[in-house]
């Protein structure tokens, strides 16, 4: 099964709700990650096999010039609702194991 992790910009909600469906999910601020620039993110998600969780572009430009990561869930913010982006990360955890989205961007 897929685990998350949501940048600094994606709701807390997000994640208390992949948490009640019993996802994995952490947050960028229980990592002790805020302000950690987009390459140490993707780093932190890399080594913990985490997909990350983001509306910001610059991830689809590092994903673009060959930085490596462990899956990016990609939305562009405010056109889900929290629900929506929940109920779209929980299919993308069971439809894909962590191998398969290595290196691999999903937008919601």
């Amino acid at each position: 099964m897929l685990r998350f992790h949501l940048d600094e910009n994606v709701d807390f909600a997000i994640a208390a709700g992949l948490r009640r469906r019993s996802i994995d999910a952490t947050t960028t601020e229980e990592m002790d990650l805020l302000g950690a620039t987009d390459e140490q993110q993707l780093a932190f998600t890399l080594r913990e096999t985490r997909v990350i969780v983001s509306y910001d572009d610059d991830m689809l430009l590092l994903h673009s010039q060959g930085v490596l990561h462990a899956g990016i869930a990609f939305s562009t913010l405010r056109t889900r609702t929290i629900g929506q982006i929940i109920l779209k990360l929980t299919a993308l955890s069971r439809r894909f194991d962590p191998p398969d989205m290595m290196g691999r961007v999903e937008f919601l």
